[in-house]
């Protein structure tokens, strides 16, 4: 991993930023150069930034986009990344621009002006999304394209800015960790390793605990169990508890299958590999802990993880058999591959039996056809909820992180009767996203607030995105942060 995770703030001083060696980072609205320190500093360029404002290159620039200005003569830089940033510019545009100068940075140390941007801190939250490598198995590493140099920033009041900037710096970690989680490969990320890596969080005040199958058995986890009764590498339950308040917890649950193949069901072997990613929810849920725990947040959560591997294997689960699950409901396996859902049925009756939060949130790539449905733009939201749901889809908003909701109901519950058992693990073939949603609905107690996050879709990018390189995303966790902090701190 390659990452920024540190960012010195100091003031401005003029003559400081005309003599630096690195490289410098401006930003410029479409009207040209406003702001007398952008001015001088131009005066200083002998007027480059001034002629490239009034070029047809930059009128050219979409939003956000940057050129750069190698060795411009009058002052001490190698070279001048300009990035053109909108006129009434949000928070989601601030981050952009932010990436734009992380595409640019290479190993010299990068001096950013933003002395006259009241968003400095979403930029440079921006910077250090996209400064992000994944290249642990690489013996042979090529030359990085990614952020590797030092980053300062020029800002009229640094204290404050700094200030600001370290909870949205802790969400970047927690972004980090559910990336590098998400893109390490099974026979690295089993399910011990995973279990271990989580337990490292005590480090940082989180009170961590691993329960095993001889537990999860006495527990009444069947269902749970039943998933990865095939698989060599045993099945593992880490709850993560961080207690910043003195309240009811809000309880986030993730989906945390190691590796897919679908079990007896087994898939198609074409992209198959891509089943690393299948504990992609158990990876936000991670993230979003770390965070909490780095801005020692003014909240009360619990994260809950099931850790399994659904292999093909004599003693796998087979389709046709029952399992009894947590809750004491019994469950026709019809598919073997829809495994994600007996997973977190456990795990929703185990929070509410023993926590009894305040709400519920689960994550999980669960179904491909959230994907046929919203592609990769989007996660499917799916809740019992109307006022809940809508402060998550309003954080998500904020965070620049797509999220859309989908439609529940009992004529798609209908789909889930079984002849033999009180209910089927799926639906029909038609709206596999929603019947899947419903099947964990029957797992929620009416009384609590409950939203299912389908990531299938979002988890991963096979191109880089604005505030990610291809692979893996970290969807999520920027966005359960800002509902924490919006709706469940003191």
């Amino acid at each position: 991993m390659t990452s920024v995770t540190k960012v010195k703030f100091q003031s401005v001083d003029l003559g400081a930023a005309s003599s630096f060696s690195g490289t410098l980072g401006v930003l410029v609205r479409p009207s040209g150069i406003d702001g007398t320190w952008l001015k001088e500093l131009d005066e200083k360029a002998g007027g480059a930034l001034s002629r490239l404002c009034g070029s047809q290159l930059f009128k050219s620039l979409s939003k956000c986009d940057s050129v750069v200005l190698a060795f411009p003569s009058g002052i001490g830089a190698e070279s001048i990344i300009v990035v053109k940033l909108p006129a009434n510019a949000n928070d989601h545009d601030a981050r952009r621009a932010g990436a734009a100068f992380a595409s640019k940075l290479g190993t010299s140390d990068m001096l950013l002006l933003l002395a006259e941007h009241s968003k400095a801190d979403s930029i440079l939250q921006g910077l250090a999304l996209r400064a992000y490598e994944f290249s642990n198995h690489k013996t042979k590493k090529k030359k990085s394209k990614r952020p590797k140099g030092r980053v300062c920033a020029m800002v009229a009041n640094p204290d404050e800015v700094e200030k600001k900037f370290a909870p949205l710096l802790a969400a970047v970690e927690g972004v980090f960790l559910t990336r590098d989680l998400v893109s390490e490969p099974s026979n690295i990320l089993t399910t011990l390793e995973f279990a271990d890596r989580l337990e490292q969080l005590r480090e940082l005040g989180l009170e961590v605990e691993v329960l095993e199958e001889i537990e999860l058995g006495k527990v009444g986890m069947r269902a749970l169990l039943a998933v990865g009764q095939g698989s060599a590498s045993p099945s593992r339950v880490v709850v993560m508890h961080w207690r910043g308040a003195e309240r009811r917890p809000m309880a986030l649950l993730g989906k945390g299958v190691v590796f897919d193949t679908g079990g007896i069901s087994l898939k198609p072997a074409a992209g198959m590999e891509k089943m690393t990613f299948d504990m992609g929810g158990a990876g936000t849920v991670a993230g979003v802990m770390k965070t909490l725990a780095l801005r020692k947040s003014r909240s009360n959560v619990v994260g809950i993880v099931g850790l399994v591997e659904n292999m093909p294997d004599a003693k796998a689960q087979r389709p046709g058999d029952v399992v009894k699950s947590l809750k004491g409901d019994t469950i026709e396996v019809i598919n073997t591959d829809a495994e994600g859902r007996l997973v977190l049925a456990d795990l929703i009756w185990y929070a509410q039996r023993k926590y009894n939060p305040s709400c519920v949130i689960d994550l999980a790539t669960l179904t491909g056809a959230i994907i046929v449905a919203l592609g990769h733009e989007n996660a499917g939201v799916f809740s019992n909820d109307d006022e809940f749901c809508g402060a998550l889809l309003s954080a998500a908003s904020k965070s620049g992180e797509g999220a859309w909701r989908m439609p529940t109901g009992s004529a798609y519950d209908k789909q889930l009767k079984s002849a033999i058992a009180d209910m089927k693990n799926v639906g029909e073939r038609a709206a596999g996203a929603v019947t899947a949603a419903m099947f964990l609905q029957r797992f929620v107690k009416s009384s609590v607030p409950w939203a299912h996050l389908d990531i299938a879709g979002v988890v991963s990018t096979r191109s880089s995105t604005d505030l990610a390189p291809a692979g893996a995303t970290g969807w999520g966790v920027r966005t359960l942060d800002r509902l924490i902090r919006d709706k469940f701190e003191k």
